[in-house]
C-alpha cells in the first residue's frame, strides 16, 4: 500500500491524501488551496494521476479545504463514490455550488482584465453546475458504522467534533493477505463546543494521519469566550462602532448564535444590552447552513437537545435578523446606529465581509473580531497580524478598526486537546504522520508527540509517497510527478515576498519623513528602484 501526500503537507489547506493498494486508487479529501498566490495556484494544476483509475473519495467535512476540489476532479473525469456522513452530504450541496459561483465571478473578473490587454480568456476552476451536478455522487454514511467499500477496503466514520458532520475515518486496508489500520483525523474539534458532541475516541492504529493546526498552542479564552466577546460588543458599542464579525458560514456562525442564546439569562445587566444591539447574519450561505443545522439533530450534544425538546430554538434570539440580497448587504453600512454584522468568508479572502471591511476598516470605533484560525497570506492573517494597510477592491484602506480575536470559538483542538486526544489509543499507531499545519507548527508538534507519547513521527513534503507494508513505513524513492513543481511557483513565491518587502520599505521611509536623511541616501535609493522598475517592466515583456 501506498499513501501521497497531494495537500496539507506543510500547510493548512488544500487536504488530500492519495491512497493506492493492490486492487484500488481512493482518495481522503479532495481539498482547495487558500492563502498565497503560489499556494492558489495549485488549485488550477491537473491531478497527478489517471482520474478514471480513482475509485472512490472518503471526505472528512464539508469545508472547502477539504471538498473544494470535488467539483473539478468531477469535472476531469471522476465517475465514482463520495463517502462521507449525511450531515456533509448535505452541507457539500450548497457549500460547493457556492465555491462554483465564487470561481465563475473570479474568472470573470480575471476575464475583463485579460480582454483589456487583447488576451485571451480563462475558464474557471469550475462552474456552479459542475458543482450541482457533482453532488450526485455523493453516498451518506452514519456515524460508527463500518462499511465494506470492496473486498479490500472497510471504513468506519467517527465524530470528530469540528463541524455539523465532520469525521475521524478509521480505513481497514487488506493489502497481499495484511490488514492495515489507518485513521484519518480530519480536523479535530474544540471539546465543550456549542452544539456538537466532543471529539470520538478511536482505540487503535496502526498509523494515524493527524491534524496540528494549534499544535504549538492553547486556547486560553476557551471558558471565557462568550463573556470575552460581549465585553468586545459592548465596548464597540460605547464608542458608537460596529462589530464585523469575519466568520466561516458554517459552524462558527451558528456556534456564534447558540452561544449568545444560551448564555443570555446569565448576563442579565451586559447582555440585555447586547441583546438590544441588532445581529445580521450577512451570508446566504450560512441562512442555508443553519436550516440544515436545524435538520440534523442527531449531530447535536445532550445541551442542544433538551433546549429542542423543550420547545426552545438555540439557532434564534431576539434582534437576529438575516439579509438574503444583495442590496439588504449593501443597506447595513447605510446604517446609523451600532450593528454586529457576521459574514462569511471567515479568512475574509471572498464574499460579502470584504464590503463591510472596507466600510469598517478606516473607523477607529468600528472592532473586527476574529473567530477563526486566519491562513498565511489571507486578508485576515495580515490583519491579525497588524497591517496597518490593506488593499480591497483596488483601494487602499488604512486600518484604524480595533481588531480582536477569540481562539476559543476556533473548530479546531488546541495542542492539550491534541495531544490528548492521541493519549488515548488502546494500541497506539506505530508512526504518525503530521499534516495541516503551518510548518514551524507542525515541528513543535512533532517534537512534542515523540517526547511526551514515545510514538514515531514524520511530517511528509508535498507530493511525497511513503510505503506502507510488513509493519514498516518506507519513503519511496520515486520523484513524485507533480506538476505544480514547476518553477513558476517558487517564482509566484519570490514576486510574494517582494511584494511584502516593498511595503515594508514604503512604511520606513514615510516613518523616517520628519527625520533628517541625507539627499545623497534617498538619491540612491530613488535610482536603485528607477533600475528595478525598468528591469521589471523588461520581465512582464
Amino acid at each position: 500500500m501506498k499513501i501521497t501526500f497531494l495537500g496539507a503537507a506543510k500547510t493548512v489547506t488544500g487536504s488530500c491524501y492519495l491512497v493506492e493498494t493492490k486492487s484500488c486508487k481512493f482518495l481522503v479529501d479532495c481539498g482547495m488551496f487558500q492563502g498565497h498566490s503560489k499556494e492558489i495556484t495549485l488549485n488550477q494544476e491537473p491531478f497527478p494521476f489517471d482520474v478514471s483509475e480513482l475509485s472512490f473519495i472518503l471526505l472528512t467535512h464539508a469545508h472547502i479545504d477539504h471538498s473544494g476540489r470535488i467539483p473539478k476532479i468531477y469535472k476531469d473525469g471522476f465517475e465514482g463514490t463520495v463517502y462521507a456522513t449525511h450531515a456533509t452530504c448535505d452541507l457539500c450541496s450548497i457549500m460547493l455550488p457556492d465555491s462554483g459561483h465564487i470561481q465563475e465571478m473570479e474568472a470573470d473578473w480575471i476575464n475583463r482584465k485579460r480582454e483589456r490587454a487583447g488576451k485571451h480568456a480563462i475558464e474557471p476552476l469550475y462552474t456552479y453546475q459542475d458543482a450541482i451536478d457533482c453532488i450526485s455522487l455523493f453516498k451518506g454514511l452514519n456515524y460508527g458504522e463500518a462499511v465494506k467499500i470492496n473486498d479490500d477496503v472497510k471504513v468506519r466514520f467517527n465524530d470528530a467534533g469540528h463541524i455539523l458532520g465532520s469525521a475521524m475515518i478509521e480505513v481497514w486496508v487488506t493489502d497481499r493477505g495484511d490488514e492495515t489500520k489507518l485513521v484519518f483525523s480530519g480536523d479535530i474539534g474544540n471539546r465543550d463546543i456549542p452544539i456538537l458532541r466532543d471529539p470520538s475516541i478511536i482505540e487503535s492504529a496502526d498509523y494515524l494521519i493527524m491534524e496540528s493546526t494549534y499544535g504549538d498552542r492553547l486556547h486560553d479564552d476557551k471558558n471565557n469566550r462568550v463573556d470575552k466577546f460581549i465585553d468586545i460588543v459592548n465596548e464597540a458599542v460605547e464608542k458608537g462602532g460596529n462589530v464585523v464579525i469575519p466568520s466561516f458560514a458554517v459552524g462558527r456562525t451558528q456556534e456564534i448564535i447558540y452561544d449568545i442564546h444560551k448564555k443570555r439569562e446569565q448576563f442579565e445587566g451586559k447582555l440585555e444590552r447586547l441583546l438590544d444591539i441588532p445581529v445580521f447574519i450577512d451570508s446566504p450561505l450560512a441562512i442555508s447552513a443553519t436550516e440544515i443545522f436545524r435538520k440534523n439533530l442527531d449531530c447535536y450534544d445532550e445541551e442542544a437537545r433538551q433546549y429542542i425538546e423543550n420547545g426552545d430554538n438555540p439557532l434564534d434570539f431576539p434582534g437576529l435578523q438575516f439579509t438574503k440580497t444583495a442590496d439588504e448587504s449593501k443597506e447595513l453600512n447605510n446604517r446609523k446606529d451600532s450593528i454586529i454584522i457576521i459574514s462569511a468568508s471567515g479568512m475574509c479572502e471572498a464574499g460579502r465581509i470584504k464590503h463591510h471591511l472596507k466600510h469598517n476598516l478606516w473607523r477607529e470605533d468600528s472592532t473586527i473580531l476574529f473567530v477563526g484560525y486566519q491562513a498565511i497570506g489571507t486578508l485576515g492573517r495580515k490583519l491579525v497580524e497588524g497591517a496597518k494597510k490593506v488593499k480591497l477592491f483596488g483601494e487602499e484602506i488604512n486600518v484604524r478598526a480595533k481588531i480582536q480575536s477569540i481562539d476559543g470559538f476556533s473548530g479546531h483542538a488546541d495542542r492539550d486537546d491534541l495531544l490528548s486526544w492521541v493519549s488515548r489509543f488502546n494500541r497506539k499507531p506505530k508512526k504518525i504522520f503530521i499534516v495541516h499545519g503551518e510548518e514551524e507548527v507542525m515541528e513543535t508538534f512533532s517534537e512534542l508527540i515523540k517526547d511526551k507519547l514515545g510514538i514515531e513521527t514524520v511530517i511528509p513534503d508535498k507530493g511525497m509517497s511513503y510505503v506502507i507494508g510488513g509493519g514498516k513505513v518506507i519513503q519511496s524513492m520515486e520523484k513524485p510527478e507533480i506538476s505544480y513543481q514547476f518553477k513558476r511557483l517558487a517564482v509566484i513565491e519570490l514576486l510574494e515576498t517582494m511584494k511584502e518587502e516593498f511595503n515594508e520599505l514604503a512604511e520606513i521611509l514615510k516613518t523616517d519623513m520628519k527625520d533628517e536623511k541625507e539627499d545623497f541616501e534617498i538619491d540612491e535609493i530613488r535610482i536603485k528602484l528607477r533600475n528595478l522598475e525598468k528591469q521589471m517592466v523588461d520581465v512582464l515583456r
